[in-house]
């Protein structure tokens, strides 16, 4: 399993940059986890349109979906360039419906996941956990058999997440407030209690995502380190990390 980070911001991109948008692959399977503002762009330095075979959302706040529009242009051209009817799928929860229904298009078709269950989504096996957020939004569990990663989506903390994450190879962390910030009512986590959550679901390496438009952002890390003994990674436009 091989996952790129593409956008890494919370809120809105950094010049350059992206807000949440990661690519999950396997065995020639293209999975895009959400789709924030500046994601399309900056995806075709990593895939091409035409190879993406899904895209799995976790909430239908704009910097996880804001370029889902685009995309759906670029589903269109791509038909009338080599008149091909492919139709990509994209899965997102009913908890909004005008959200959900957003996801259907010319060439795009809205695909419920039902949270209570595992999704199957080609080589990958999906599990849903509901966050700590102001509108429902689920993080994921996601396995090729072989390996896992938790990614929190947007969260405040919860203890439930340490048995949710338990034994996964790597997470994926919303970490949008430094460690003396309380992020419980924007429904976000600092660097310290993603950094728990880590450390007590044995977790190998812990990358912070989501990240905030201000401050040192290396002190992030150096707060994390604090609380966990596992390996700390600043997620940045490119990082790659390969199950181990």
């Amino acid at each position: 399993m091989k996952v790129t980070v593409i956008g890494c911001w919370g809120g809105y991109p950094a010049p350059n940059g992206a807000t949440s948008v990661y690519l999950v692959e396997h065995n020639d399977f293209s999975l895009l986890i959400d789709f924030g503002s500046g994601a399309l762009s900056k995806v075709q330095n990593y895939v091409q349109l035409t190879d993406i075979d899904a895209v799995l959302l976790s909430h239908y706040h704009h910097d996880h979906i804001a370029d889902i529009g685009v995309l759906q242009y670029a589903q269109l051209v791509q038909y009338y360039v080599d008149g091909k009817e492919d139709t990509l799928p994209i899965y997102g929860h009913l908890e909004d419906e005008d959200g959900f229904a957003s996801l259907t298009a010319d060439y795009t078709k809205g695909i419920a996941y039902n949270p209570d269950q595992t999704l199957e989504v080609g080589p990958f096996a999906i599990t849903f956990f509901k966050t700590k957020h102001p509108v429902p939004c689920y993080g994921m569990r996601i396995t090729d058999g072989t390996h896992t990663f938790v990614y929190t989506a947007d969260t405040a903390y919860e203890d439930t997440w340490i048995d949710f994450s338990q034994g996964a190879d790597m997470m994926i962390a919303d970490c949008n407030f430094y460690a003396h910030q309380n992020g419980e009512a924007a429904g976000h986590m600092t660097s310290q209690e993603a950094a728990l959550i880590a450390e007590q679901a044995h977790i190998k390496d812990l990358i912070l995502s989501h990240l905030p438009q201000y401050g040192d952002l290396q002190k992030l890390v150096k707060e994390a380190s604090q609380y966990f003994a596992g390996q700390v990674h600043l997620a940045h436009e490119g990082f790659v990390w390969y199950g181990r």
